[in-house]
């Protein structure tokens, strides 16, 4: 009898001290694991761009990247996209709110597989790649141009001028068509964004297997990934607003992040709505490629509701380990302290209200170090260096 009160006295503290033992059923998915599990991989090829005509096209994608790189169209001559969006940080800075000519209110989006999502910005106030382009370029935090500046870079540079004839015909003269030749850009700078892709991680290599027949513990992860998947998919529920191959319900939520300590309150989407829709660069826009009402349903139904108040975009999953800080205002530093947050949702947001599917995971110190395990296991191939900066000169 003693023995067995000592027993279950240390197998309490045991879960106390957050030291628990995983069984070997943590390991094992199950049919409807695995049945979660294969919607996950593998990523399919970006979808169509409707609103931009050479959203595929290569010369577009070629000067798109030369514009990318060229810290010459910012105001001070010193800020590119790549400052915010540096392949060596995963197409994001780094740090926790991204810094061009000043601090901005928000954390920089790493642009893996951008082309797939349907919003943009945390706050979804564009509606296409293109569109998205062209907000920091003349925003004053970030680049601070003015399409007049953009224009005489453009217009200045024997490379860029005949990269654009190449895509557009000759660039128009000063002050002529200044939005249009400015849409122009954003298009290429989509082109080449199109081209910013990561699959081929160790999780896609493992969906492969197991869609082909091998029992998912021989697949290619460690009983420790395979634990993490299994909340991933199961007890945790991620796969609700992480969900589909790029990991990512491209929707809007609001997590419950208590208000920052250093930082006005953010409505999110509740004024991104607003936003997009009143943007002359959107789907319905004059510089559109297509303004049927089919490509643009999106925006024909789209209405200000009061549950907008502050949720921001579901963030892709693929690359996360490479990607920190995370969230919308980069205040969480680490994987874990995501999970953490996950776990607890002890605070209420200064704005609207958590969304309800929302409950505390609780969490065990071993679960999330499981989950962080499996996290992991999406970082990708590496891409081409050819597209890791400026173009070689043709």
């Amino acid at each position: 009898m003693r023995r067995g009160i000592t027993a279950a006295m240390g197998s309490i503290a045991l879960l106390a001290c957050g030291c628990d033992r995983p069984s070997p059923e943590d390991a094992q998915l199950g049919a409807r694991d695995v049945a979660e599990v294969l919607k996950l991989s593998p990523l399919p090829e970006a979808p169509p761009s409707p609103t931009n005509a050479v959203a595929d096209n290569d010369d577009a994608a070629h000067l798109g990247q030369l514009l990318f790189y060229d810290s010459r169209l910012s105001s001070n001559g010193a800020v590119s996209c790549a400052t915010c969006h540096d392949p060596q940080h995963g197409f994001s800075d780094g740090k926790p709110l991204s810094e061009g000519l000043a601090t901005t209110r928000r954390h920089s989006q790493a642009l893996w597989n951008v082309a797939h999502q349907r919003w943009f910005f945390w706050d979804g106030r564009a509606d296409s790649l293109w569109a998205q382009s062209l907000q920091p370029l003349q925003d004053e935090s970030e680049m601070g141009a003015t399409p007049a500046h953009i224009h005489d870079v453009v217009a200045g540079d024997a490379e860029l001028a005949a990269a654009y004839e190449a895509v557009f015909g000759p660039v128009p003269a000063a002050g002529e068509a200044l939005e249009r030749f400015l849409g122009n850009l954003g298009k290429c700078f989509e082109a080449y964004q199109r081209k910013i892709v990561s699959t081929g991680s160790r999780f896609d290599a493992f969906v492969a297997r197991v869609r082909g027949g091998e029992p998912p513990e021989s697949a290619g992860l460690s009983e420790e990934e395979l634990r993490g998947l299994k909340i991933f998919v199961g007890r945790g529920q991620c796969v609700l607003c992480h969900s589909g191959p790029n990991l990512t319900d491209s929707e809007f939520h609001n997590i419950g992040l208590p208000k920052h300590p250093d930082l006005k309150k953010d409505s999110g989407r509740f004024e991104g709505v607003r936003l997009v829709k009143k943007d002359p660069f959107n789907g319905t826009g004059a510089f559109s490629d297509d303004r049927s009402e089919e490509t643009n349903i999106k925006l024909r139904y789209l209405v200000v509701k009061m549950n907008n108040m502050a949720e921001f975009k579901t963030p892709s999953l693929r690359n996360v380990a490479l990607t920190a800080p995370y969230m919308h205002d980069g205040r969480f530093a680490t994987i874990g302290e995501v999970l953490t947050h996950y776990s607890e949702l002890k605070d209420d947001p200064p704005l609207g209200h958590r969304e309800e599917t929302l409950v505390p995971l609780k969490l065990s110190k071993r679960e999330k170090a499981e989950l962080e395990a499996f996290l992991r296991t999406l970082t990708g191939e590496p891409l081409d260096e050819s597209l890791l900066g400026p173009p070689p000169k043709r």
